[in-house]
């Protein structure tokens, strides 16, 4: 991760600052139930939460491709179309699941309460609502799919940049566990959330490449090459 090429403040100002996309009334619909569900207020909980179904959609791609591959075997352009998804499926997936594991060592460290939406229960029943949605929403329209996923990552984008402005404390929590620094260096916590929120840019700018709309990627200085 090339940490010292980006100036994290700087892009988490300019996420601030951008105007908010105008959401489907799928998007809006599944943001409001899930403010519903967690209180309008972030929240580590939130985020934490936020990050246990990120990876949901990710998964179905990857087993609606590995699908295709095995209809379209012969076809080399779709092939190449479905492993060049997979393999961003793939890495999307670790990226959202070390989110969760930097989350979760948080609230350890801060010895928080568990609120109820975080129950093995209820994250079971979310997980697989979701899963449904995701698998259901992806045999209609990939295409639709990964669009209503670029709209998850630009809320989620959003909600770490204005999380960490109300928490001025953080710039004065060192990253000092093993965990946090195998994601990155960082002088604090609040640069450390800084780069999950550019993390979540960069899945929405992905999504937006994979489901044809180019012109909607937000360019930075320090953003992966393959843009």
């Amino acid at each position: 991760m090339a940490e010292n090429r980006i100036d994290l403040k700087k892009e988490q100002q300019a996420t601030l600052e951008r105007p908010s996309l105008k959401y489907s009334f799928m998007a809006r619909l599944f943001f409001i139930s899930f403010d519903l569900l967690t209180g309008s207020k972030t929240t580590l909980f939130k985020v934490k939460l936020l990050e246990i179904l990120a990876g949901v959609p990710y998964r179905a791609w990857e087993i609606h491709q590995y699908q295709k591959l095995t209809r379209c075997y012969g076809n080399d352009k779709l092939m190449s179309q479905a492993r060049r998804l997979m393999v961003w499926a793939r890495a999307a997936q670790d990226n959202e699941y070390q989110h969760l594991l930097l989350l979760h060592e948080k609230i350890m460290a801060e010895k928080l309460k568990q609120p109820w939406f975080l129950s093995p229960l209820v994250v079971r029943l979310m997980v697989f609502s979701y899963r449904l949605f995701a698998w259901a929403l992806a045999k209609f329209s990939l295409r639709r799919s990964i669009y209503f996923n670029a709209e998850f990552e630009d809320h989620a984008e959003r909600s770490y940049a204005e999380f960490v402005r109300e928490h001025p404390e953080w710039e004065e929590q060192p990253v000092i566990s093993p965990l946090a620094k195998a994601y990155g260096e960082f002088a604090n916590w609040a640069d450390l959330l800084r780069r999950v929120s550019l993390d979540e840019r960069d899945h929405r700018n992905r999504s937006f490449h994979f489901c044809g709309r180019a012109r909607d990627v937000v360019r930075y200085d320090g953003m992966p090459e393959s843009f």
